[in-house]
């Protein structure tokens, strides 16, 4: 049993633990006020997310752009078009109704992935509606894996999938650190109790 185990509960601060409210191992005030741990360990669990949102905001900020300065991919026709990518996936993917969707208008199709790449990308980045943009995030990525990576054999071959369960983290968590959407909260916090001060 270690030195922090023995303490709980032989604190000054009653029954519940030590003095800091921790065992004995201190703490910071956190998210909603609740009490969060100190350490090395502690704050690498509480970043844990942001390599992932900073890889993924990033690949999505690139890919929007670079299919926006791509005029080869927003053509209907073509070689390295977004026609002529989803009519050679047309019959192998798991939703080929999704894909003639897509096919009525390739350049709107193609445009509308860009900017939703982008959204995704910067949303995730700067950390505002985060569980949004990763939702948004989430769907691009299961669409691509429906449609260009569904006929990747074996399965793992395909990189969407990996980038739709990246994604899921994120739609569960949020950005709890380092993002616009912890500052809106605060800011909101403080401005709803001076109403009711």
């Amino acid at each position: 049993m270690r030195h922090a185990d023995r303490m709980a509960g032989s604190g000054t601060a009653g029954s519940g633990g030590s003095v800091h409210g921790m065992g004995g191992m201190g703490g910071v005030s956190g998210i909603g006020g609740q009490q969060q741990p100190m350490g090395i360990r502690a704050t690498a669990g509480r970043y844990a997310l942001l390599p992932l949102r900073i890889f993924l905001g990033v690949t999505f900020l690139y890919a929007g752009i670079d299919k926006l300065t791509d005029s080869a991919f927003l053509s209907d026709s073509g070689s390295g078009s977004i026609g002529e990518l989803m009519r050679q996936v047309r019959d192998t993917s798991a939703v080929p109704w999704l894909v003639d969707q897509a096919l009525k208008d390739p350049t709107a199709f193609g445009y509308a992935m860009a900017y939703g790449e982008l959204a995704v990308g910067l949303g995730i980045l700067v950390g505002l509606l985060s569980r949004l943009a990763a939702f948004g995030g989430a769907l691009i990525s299961l669409s691509l894996w429906l449609t260009v990576s569904w006929q990747s054999d074996p399965y793992y071959y395909g990189n969407d999938l990996a980038y739709l369960m990246a994604w899921l983290p994120l739609v569960l968590a949020g950005a709890p650190y380092l993002s616009l959407d912890v500052v809106i909260s605060r800011r909101r916090r403080r401005q709803g109790s001076r109403l009711f001060a």
